[in-house]
Parts: C-alpha cells; sequence; structure tokens
C-alpha cells in the first residue's frame, strides 16, 4: 500500500485518499488495484475538464480555429495551454510514462465496475489567471519568464531530478516550482487547489447523492498527488466539524482589476497624446510631426521586427507595421489579433498541424514548423514588439520637448 495513502471516516463519509507518489507503471497498477478491491460508491481524481479531455480526446485540437480564438481575444489563453502541453509532453519523454496515466487508470477502472467517477480539480487556467490577477508588474514578466522557459528548454532531465519528479505530480511540481519563485501568489497556486479539492471529494463523497447509498456510509477513492494530501485532510476534518465552509464557487471566479489595474491602459495612450499636443502648442506642428513620427517608427518597427522574428507572412509584418502604433491608443485591441489574424488568413492550418500540435510544442523547430503555433508566436511576438516600442518611445518623444 502506498505510504502517503490515507483513509479518513467523518460524518457517514468513508474516504480514501491515494497519494500518487510515482510516475511510473507502479503507481498506475496500484491505483487500479485499490480500486478494484475496495469497490467504492464514487471514484475522485485530480483534473480538472481541460486536462482530462487533453488526456481523452487526441482529436480537440483538430476542432480548433485559430481565427476566432484571436477574434474572441483568447489568444494568450491558448498559448498558456500550449506551454503546459509541452511541459506534460517532456516530462512523458524524460520519465517514460505519459503524466496523468494514473487519473486515466482510476476513470477507465471506475467505468469498467460501473462506478461514477467525479473530476474535482480546478480549471488550470482558471488557477493561473487567478495567480495572474494576484501578480505585480514584476510578477506577471517573471510568471511569463518560469512558463516559457520550462516549455521550451532544451536541457535534459538528469537521473536525480527525473528520480524527484517521480515523487510528485507533473502539475503540481510545476505549481510548485512556481509558488516558490512567485511567494506572494502562492495561495493561488496550492492552498486553494488543497481547499477546492477537498470540497469537491466531500460532495461526490455525499452518501445523500449516492443511489443506493451504502448502508455504511458512503465510500469514495480519491486519487490525488502527494503533496494534497496534508492539506485536502485538514480541510475535510474543518469541513466534518464545520469550522469551513464547503462551498467553493467563489475560488471559480477570476477577481476584476482594481482601480489602477483599469487605469493603466488608458495611461499610456492619453500620456501619447498629451506630449504630442504639448509639442504642438510648443513648437507649432513640425514638433508635433516629429513627435508622430517616432511614435509610429519606434511602435510599428519593432512590432513588425517581433513578427519577422516570427517569420509571419509579409503581410503580417506590414499589418504589424502599420497597426502597431494606432492598437496601443486603442485599448481594446491589440496588434498582435491583426497580425495573427492576417498570419491564420495566409498559412491556414491544416489537419496535421493540428493532430501533431502537443509534439510540435515541445522544440522551437517544431514551433515554427506547426502553423498553429506559427500564427500564435506571431500574435505574441508582435504584441512584445509593440509593447516594448511603446516603453522605448515615451521618452523619445519626451526628450523631443527638451531640445
Amino acid at each position: 500500500m502506498n505510504s502517503s495513502s490515507v483513509r479518513i471516516t467523518l460524518t457517514g463519509r468513508d474516504i480514501h485518499l491515494i497519494g500518487t507518489a510515482h510516475v511510473s507503471r507502479e503507481s498506475i497498477d496500484e491505483v487500479a488495484q485499490v480500486i478494484r478491491e475496495e469497490r467504492p460508491d464514487v471514484v475522485c481524481v485530480e483534473l480538472d475538464e481541460g486536462r482530462y479531455s487533453s488526456i481523452t480526446q487526441k482529436e480537440s485540437w483538430e476542432r480548433l480555429d485559430v481565427s476566432k480564438v484571436f477574434k474572441e481575444g483568447k489568444g494568450f489563453l491558448l498559448i498558456a495551454n500550449l506551454v503546459l502541453a509541452s511541459f506534460q509532453r517532456r516530462l512523458g519523454n524524460d520519465l517514460g510514462v505519459k503524466p496523468g496515466e494514473e487519473m486515466k487508470t482510476a476513470i477507465e477502472t471506475a467505468g469498467e465496475l460501473g462506478i461514477p467517477y467525479s473530476l474535482c480539480d480546478r480549471e488550470v487556467q482558471i488557477t493561473l489567471r487567478r495567480a495572474w490577477a494576484r501578480c505585480s508588474l514584476w510578477g506577471k514578466c517573471k510568471l511569463l519568464a518560469a512558463l516559457f522557459s520550462s516549455a521550451f528548454t532544451t536541457e535534459k532531465l538528469s537521473s536525480e531530478e527525473i528520480e524527484n519528479l517521480k515523487d510528485r505530480n507533473e502539475l503540481d511540481g510545476m505549481m510548485t516550482e512556481l509558488a516558490n519563485y512567485l511567494p506572494g501568489v502562492k495561495e493561488t497556486l496550492i492552498d486553494e487547489r488543497d481547499h477546492y479539492l477537498a470540497a469537491k471529494i466531500w460532495a461526490a463523497a455525499d452518501q445523500t447523492n449516492q443511489q443506493p447509498a451504502n448502508a455504511a456510509g458512503c465510500r469514495a477513492v480519491a486519487v490525488v498527488g502527494a503533496g494534497h494530501i496534508p492539506g485536502i485532510q485538514s480541510w475535510l476534518e474543518k469541513f466534518a466539524a464545520n469550522e469551513k465552509s464547503c462551498d467553493v464557487e467563489a475560488l471559480d471566479i477570476i477577481p476584476p482589476p482594481g482601480f489602477l489595474s483599469r487605469g493603466a491602459k488608458w495611461i499610456i495612450p492619453v500620456a501619447i497624446i498629451a506630449l504630442i499636443a504639448v509639442g504642438f502648442f510648443r513648437s507649432g506642428a513640425d514638433l508635433s510631426l516629429a513627435m508622430m513620427s517616432r511614435w509610429i517608427l519606434w511602435n510599428g518597427s519593432l512590432a513588425a521586427l517581433g513578427c519577422l522574428l516570427a517569420l509571419g507572412h509579409p503581410l503580417a509584418i506590414v499589418v504589424s507595421f502599420l497597426g502597431a502604433p494606432f492598437t496601443t491608443l486603442i485599448p481594446f485591441i491589440g496588434v498582435g489579433i491583426l497580425s495573427g489574424l492576417v498570419q491564420a488568413s495566409f498559412h491556414k492550418p491544416r489537419v496535421s498541424d493540428a493532430q501533431t500540435i502537443s509534439e510540435d510544442v515541445a522544440t522551437l523547430k517544431g514551433v515554427y514548423r506547426n502553423r498553429i503555433s506559427r500564427a500564435l508566436l506571431v500574435f505574441f511576438l508582435s504584441s512584445l514588439g509593440s509593447s516594448i516600442g511603446t516603453f522605448v518611445s515615451i521618452p523619445a518623444i519626451a526628450g523631443l520637448l527638451v531640445k
């Protein structure tokens, strides 16, 4: 029996927590064995709908409409999905066992035995977006850097690192590393998930939800990462003692941006227009035109350079150059949306791109080869170039006023 397993009996609920401590065939076999032997009333797994679909429905990428993603402003969200897919793919290659396989096995075994199952984890995107909302500007930069470095690094894991990875769930490992890197969001990445998992397991193990109810109380088996066991156990005990509510709806809500965050997107447009206006009233049209020229050249050139580095279509590069100076002044649309749409229109993703995207995003060469990830790269790098151009051009424009 796994040393990380814990059995808890509270208010009519008999909950067996299996802490998966090995990314290995032994761990997968153990999960199946426990479920077959105990025949619980419900099986809970540390998966959300998105991760469950990613490991069970390979054709999900084939239904992807990249242009629709850009139009709906979900480019960065799709990039986050690909980063996580790349991270999991790399771990699977290094460890020899596909991450999440023990969770999939738990669901399949439950299905064979006619036992209902419950997906008890919070959506990864919600967790990351809540963490993002709590980050400072510097923290956001560090979070992006950490995610992308984990996805596209070509460094091979050492034998010692592989052994360490076998002692944790792959997603939990990434969340722990991010929490250590950004202590300010530890509550969101770690503590909230313990609370969320415990609440969902508690609800799934409610004997009133089982038909028919087990005479001795509802028996549940929950398969979770070993690192969650102490936190989940603590929360379950609090629920049983009515010390804490098991309502976690608030943990699914993305905090709205604060007043400063909402106002920040207007600060740059107002500052640029104000500087050009001051130049006009101080020295006339010549100075204001010179300031506008610097603004257009810096912002447009760096956005176009980003698109060029992504090997974007020539028209996408032109759109980046012409669109960046204007979209920066309009907070509701970014130049990346325009360049990404152009790229996706002239280099339409093929079915083969959708079929191989999970493998392709694991390497930089694959990112450029795949038309879906290439369009996202055009979107990201042109947006990044425009942002850099904005911060460079403001002092450059202001400098003309002091000459």
